[in-house]
């Protein structure tokens, strides 16, 4: 029986271990220590704005949306197809989340949309406090006129790159064009922490206020005071210690992901009905899972029947994200457009897409894709 093949795992790349070791030999097990200074200043050096490691991507969401100053009955815009990481700390804040449909191009935020948008909330005086723009499995949104639309009405923008390390945008790194983003190191994403994200921007003082309410905003005193409201959301030394680890192999771990992307894309040119995620012509998209879109009537099975018999096997595939204004938390929330992340979601599948796969094992996968269609062709063929 062969091993279950999983859709996206940690992979390890040599001195975690022995920065982890470090911090447990001086004893620096606490949400203060080298590896955590360590960890910022280089995640600094690669991003190219100041840092502050987190216990989470969310935290990295929350925080930044606080800095922005969004906070209860402001409205902010935000891509209906994502994960709920995205949209749910703008009800931390009392805000409202309004959400935006994706375009075909790149399956972000439509920024031909986001401009009608902010056109009408413009003339009800009511724009939004914030809009977030997230760069979908690696994918780097196109950032120029997203951008130029929030500026035309002084808009802020939080870039929710918590898929995206690794991805550029025009030759810089996402997360830089807005100045404030947002990163994960989940357990899953392209390098990890096992659990943990940075936020990272252009402003320090922005960051050194950050840090401050990641750490309780306990003020500066003898005894414990506090005259703001802050969270328990500092990284661990230990987690810090595996994130440098990490990042030194980010680089590779990129490489690998798109090489992965491109071997299921040329093992399946020849297949009806199964279509590779677009490729942004603006940067390099780090293919962080390997997306592609089933069509029912060509390839002969539908997108669950696909998932249901590559599970059958041992392997693990799942659907593209769930649009939010499809979700039951926020069902009754506004949604500008919607059709494209519906349709991208009823066809979306994502494949196994850790940088450790073996080619053996990815042999398995299209093996199984391709048998899935094959299976198909022959029930055609019958009828």
């Amino acid at each position: 029986m062969n091993p279950r093949i999983l859709l996206s795992v940690p992979h390890m790349g040599g001195n975690e271990q022995a920065y982890v070791n470090e911090a447990f030999a001086t004893n620096w097990l606490s949400t203060v220590g080298p590896n955590i200074s360590a960890f910022e200043a280089e995640f600094e050096r690669h991003i190219g704005m100041p840092s502050v490691a987190l216990s989470s991507g969310t935290a990295a969401m929350h925080l930044g949306l606080r800095l922005l100053g969004v906070g209860p009955e402001d409205e902010v815009f935000c891509p209906t197809l994502t994960f709920v990481a995205t949209a749910n700390p703008i009800l931390y804040l009392g805000a409202k989340p309004v959400f935006l449909d994706s375009e075909r191009t790149s399956w972000n935020l439509d920024p031909e949309l986001l401009r009608t948008a902010l056109r009408q909330r413009a003339a009800e005086n009511r724009l939004p406090k914030a809009v977030i723009v997230v760069h979908l499995y690696g994918q780097p949104a196109d950032m120029d006129p997203i951008l130029e639309a929030c500026a035309n009405y002084g808009i802020p923008v939080l870039e929710d790159a918590a898929e995206g390390l690794g991805s550029t945008y025009k030759g810089k790194p996402v997360g830089t064009h807005s100045g404030l983003a947002a990163y994960s190191f989940n357990g899953n994403k392209i390098i990890t922490t096992t659990g943990g994200g940075m936020l990272a921007g252009c402003n320090g003082e922005w960051m050194n206020r950050a840090r401050f309410w990641a750490t309780q905003a306990r003020d500066n005193a003898v005894w414990y005071e506090h005259s703001q409201m802050g969270y328990n959301y500092r990284m661990s030394n230990v987690l810090a210690g595996i994130g440098r680890g990490q990042l030194e192999v980010l680089e590779t771990r990129v490489r690998q992901r798109r090489a992965i992307a491109f071997r299921y894309r040329d093992a399946f040119a020849d297949l009806d009905g199964i279509s590779f995620m677009p490729q942004s012509p603006h940067g390099i998209h780090t293919n962080w899972l390997s997306c592609f879109l089933i069509d029912e009537a060509r390839f002969g099975r539908s997108r669950d029947t696909l998932i249901a018999a590559l599970d059958v096997v041992g392997i693990e595939s799942r659907p593209v994200w769930k649009p939010m204004h499809l979700q039951p938390l926020y069902q009754k929330t506004e949604c500008f457009g919607g059709k494209v992340a519906e349709d991208l979601f009823r066809r979306g599948i994502c494949l196994p897409s850790s940088s450790s796969l073996t080619g053996d094992d990815q042999m398995r996968v299209i093996d199984a894709v391709r048998n899935t269609a094959r299976a198909a062709d022959m029930e055609g063929s019958r009828q």
